[in-house]
């Protein structure tokens, strides 16, 4: 419950905004997420239909070269007369026809006879690397078929009927390339080199397809590989599509990608495809750090919001707070805040600066007032009254007028106007006015210690208007009468020295009177320091420093030390941060 009344949740301003991020950072993300996931499936996909075109352009490369060496075969066949008699035996309706033929041309011959199905071998099968795994030679009525096992090594069969079906020509099988042979109108003869489906695809395996199959015009399907996800059914839907590449669902509904390729060389379609719930698994990782990042990033976002609303919150309890103190006459300065840079920050550094200022000014009008009226106590005490004081000061002046002395008339009428301004009941004064009263006090002493004692002031006019509470220069002056003047000495001075600098003002109070000793030096800075009380009988060194710090606060400081040759100086500093 204190961290819900401390935070910003309990502002309604706040709470709306963090929910209005909240829904915006979390559409953001999961929009940038959803998309980020799109592309790299879209790339995926794109990359497994890169690979597909690249395995159907090697596999007709393939038929391509396979059509070119039975093209070449052809050549070599009909160029060669003996090769060319071979084939003819070969087309005996059996293994003894065949061998007597070759047995009974063979002495005729000046070079060894050749042999067809050896040569098949050395120029078919070896050169096509096993693509051509049935060689056939036809009649009208039969065939003699030479099979190359996995080995390379021939078995044959003949007089098999043109009708039997291992002539039938099926995408399980095989791709079949018919070809004539250079016979007499009364002869009819064909070759047949069946190209193996098994073999000529087997190249798919070498590429990153997913499931691949092929299929004719007649519905036959071959699949390629072992993968039991690419069935017939998928594979008759992507070609039913009519198109080249798109999208099917399976039973599953589960959406396939899939891209066809049109063979130009024979009567069949590469069907690839990629099934989208294997392909999100297979690259499941870099999904997964994908989403990682993206929640990462929608955490520090939040974060940064929730830092920012609080910390906007906390100045904004922090005005209303100073208002309700305010309000209740509590003017007790808050704890020093790192104000922001916006309006928020402005608004709370001039409340605090409002209510610093009317403390201030409480303290100035009204506590320095009780101060006031404790000292008109204390005269009542005494039982002065000012104006039998005044009557019988100007009796004397008056006297002295008569006997012609205008020296002690002149003392008097110092001394009345000296008393005159003390007893006056304003507190806040210039710093001008209290330099008068100063001087004054020192020349009612100058009367008193003639040809022993002399002033001096030089305060630049730029301090001369700064506010200051009342009476406190002289008690500095009395100090050096009281512990510093000696009546035997032929010259005492007192300088009251006064400049402006850039961040300060600065007031020095030097004489050349007896110096303090070091034990009684540092016992009265530790007494300022520590800010203990006097004795109230007197107006000592910490009265002046106590009004002082009242009236001026953090912006004054006061320090005393001695001269190096002779007597006391006595430096106050006021702040200009208190202008």
């Amino acid at each position: 419950m204190r961290f819900w009344r401390s935070s910003f949740f309990h502002i309604k301003i706040y709470r709306n905004k963090f929910w209005a991020y909240l829904i915006f950072i979390v559409t953001i993300g999961v929009t940038l997420g959803t998309m980020t996931s799109a592309i790299l499936v879209n790339q995926w996909i794109g990359n497994a239909r890169i690979e597909a075109a690249n395995a159907f352009s090697r596999i007709e490369n393939n038929f391509q070269n396979d059509a070119d060496r039975i093209e070449a075969y052809m050549q070599r066949l009909y160029s060669n007369h003996d090769l060319m008699n071979d084939v003819r035996y070969f087309m005996s309706p059996s293994v003894e026809g065949y061998l007597t033929k070759r047995l009974e041309n063979s002495p005729y011959s000046s070079q060894a006879l050749l042999s067809f199905p050896e040569d098949t071998k050395t120029y078919l099968y070896s050169w096509a690397q096993g693509d051509i795994t049935q060689i056939s030679v036809h009649t009208k009525d039969y065939g003699n078929v030479i099979y190359f096992n996995s080995f390379g090594i021939p078995s044959f069969q003949f007089g098999v009927p043109n009708t039997n079906e291992i002539f039938d020509e099926s995408i399980q099988k095989g791709f079949v390339s018919h070809k004539k042979l250079n016979q007499s109108a009364t002869e009819a003869g064909e070759i047949r080199f069946q190209i193996s489906s098994k073999r000529i695809f087997s190249i798919v395996n070498n590429y990153q397809l997913g499931n691949a199959a092929v299929i004719n015009s007649t519905g036959e399907i071959f699949i390629i590989g072992n993968n039991e996800s690419m069935t017939d059914e998928i594979t008759q839907q992507a070609v039913a599509n009519n198109k080249n590449h798109g999208f099917i669902v399976n039973k599953g509904y589960i959406p396939i990608f899939f891209v066809t390729f049109s063979s130009t060389k024979y009567n069949y379609q590469l069907v690839s495809t990629v099934d989208l719930a294997a392909l999100i698994r297979q690259h499941s990782t870099v999904l997964l750090n994908i989403f990682m990042i993206v929640f990462t990033a929608m955490i520090c976002v939040l974060l940064l919001v929730v830092y920012n609303l609080r910390d906007d919150s906390r100045f904004l309890h922090r005005i209303i707070q100073s208002i309700k103190r305010a309000k209740t006459a509590d003017f007790t300065p808050n704890k020093p805040a790192r104000y922001r840079m916006n309006e928020y920050g402005m608004i709370a550094r001039e409340v605090d600066d409002m209510i610093h200022q009317l403390d201030k000014y409480i303290r100035n009008e009204y506590l320095l007032k009780l101060k006031q009226q404790e000292a008109e106590m204390k005269a009542l005490q005494h039982q002065i009254n000012p104006h039998f004081l005044y009557n019988t000061l100007e009796v004397i002046r008056s006297t002295a007028l008569v006997h012609q002395n205008e020296t002690t008339a002149d003392a008097i009428a110092t001394l009345g106007a000296l008393y005159r301004e003390i007893v006056k009941k304003e507190n806040i004064i210039s710093i001008g006015s209290e330099l008068e009263l100063l001087r004054k006090y020192l020349q009612i002493m100058e009367f008193k210690y003639p040809e022993h004692f002399f002033y001096q002031m030089d305060v630049e006019d730029s301090i001369l208007a700064l506010p200051t509470v009342k009476f406190w220069m002289q008690p500095l002056a009395e100090n050096f009468f009281v512990h510093g003047f000696n009546i035997n000495k032929e010259f005492n001075l007192f300088i009251v020295s006064g400049w402006e600098d850039e961040n300060y003002y600065r007031l020095d109070f030097i004489d050349n009177g007896v110096r303090i000793d070091e034990e009684r030096l540092t016992a009265i800075r530790r007494t300022l320091s520590s800010n203990n009380d006097q004795t109230t009988k007197s107006i000592g060194l910490y009265n002046v420093y106590a009004r002082l710090q009242f009236f001026y606060q953090e912006d004054f400081s006061i320090s005393i030390e001695n001269n190096d040759e002779a007597g006391v100086k006595i430096s106050v500093q006021i702040s200009k941060r208190g202008d």
